[in-house]
């Protein structure tokens, strides 16, 4: 199947990533807020996102007009009518995604590509909530989706060969490399990746070490182009929190339990980068450690986590 037109549910940090590197690659995106709510805001923000990489020389104006003129924000599900795949970017919450991908599938066609963005979530439980499982597929994008080439692919038992190969020709004609994966919590990136992260804040938090002495240390003795702790925190430590929740109750895996830190900062609403603080703090001209962050404080539970 060609794809012509794309629909992206979700005007977060991946959702709008997603929704900006389709439309630069020239197939029109209509981006959904989820939760309804002006729409304004969120092109606003794109068009600064796109203005910035005018001004460091990463994109003419001409680029920058033409991407924009691809991209259609909307807060209405009706308008995925017409998108020949729709691409689904909630938080890694199985219910909430689960209810997300039944409304989704009311305002698209039969013959639709139907994709979900996680990577710990079980496909199957997910596929089990729609009426055309054979229609899914989990296509797992990487931040920043602009500049990271990699797209974990992966099928449920009932997914169609067509929908598969469908995923994988859109992967590759927006400039990604799709590599295909088993439906396995975490597949191969997060599964090793998770670990690490929760190992380098509870190593911050031992006070072994500063932020900035971590990944300096990660950075230079492992050759990591950023450390963990500024990763983290680019991903979104809400998103890290949710991603051990699920796969520490999915693989039963003492690894994956959030430290104390990564919880007390996800209560704060202190995520990261997109808001402003997180193990940094980036209000002033370049990341400094987070104030807040208390070292040696025991951290709250968060109900329903386990962790």
């Amino acid at each position: 199947m060609m794809i012509s037109k794309v629909g992206v549910v979700g005007s977060g940090v991946m959702g709008k990533g997603i929704a900006t590197t389709v439309a630069s690659r020239g197939i029109p995106v209509v981006l959904v807020r989820a939760t309804g709510g002006d729409p304004k805001p969120v092109r606003e923000q794109i068009a600064a996102q796109l203005e910035r990489r005018v001004k460091r020389g990463k994109l003419s104006p001409e680029e920058r007009d033409a991407t924009l003129g691809r991209l259609t924000v909307s807060p209405d599900l009706a308008d995925l009518a017409g998108c020949d795949l729709v691409i689904e970017t909630a938080l890694e919450e199985l219910e909430p995604k689960r209810a997300l991908l039944l409304r989704i599938e009311k305002h698209i066609t039969a013959g639709t590509v139907l994709v979900t963005n996680t990577s710990s979530l079980p496909l199957d439980e997910l596929a089990d909530a729609i009426d055309r499982p054979e229609e899914l597929v989990a296509l797992h994008f990487f931040n920043p989706v602009g500049a990271m080439k990699l797209v974990e692919l992966a099928a449920t038992t009932r997914t169609a060969p067509g929908a598969l190969l469908s995923a994988r020709a859109f992967c590759e004609r927006i400039g990604k490399v799709p590599v295909e994966v088993k439906p396995s919590p975490g597949y191969v990136v997060n599964r090793l990746l998770v670990p690490m992260l929760l190992h380098a804040i509870e190593t911050l938090e031992a006070g072994t070490a500063t932020p900035e002495a971590i990944d300096t240390a990660m950075k230079l003795g492992a050759a990591h182009p950023m450390g963990p702790l500024a990763l983290a925190d680019l991903i979104g430590l809400d998103v890290v929190f949710a991603m051990a929740t699920t796969l520490k109750r999915e693989l039963r895996d003492k690894r994956y339990r959030a430290p104390s830190l990564l919880r007390r900062l996800v209560l704060a609403g202190e995520v990261g980068k997109k808001t402003g603080r997180g193990i940094y703090d980036y209000s002033g001209e370049r990341p400094v450690p987070n104030p807040n962050l208390h070292l040696g404080v025991p951290g709250p539970r968060i109900a329903g986590t386990g962790s």
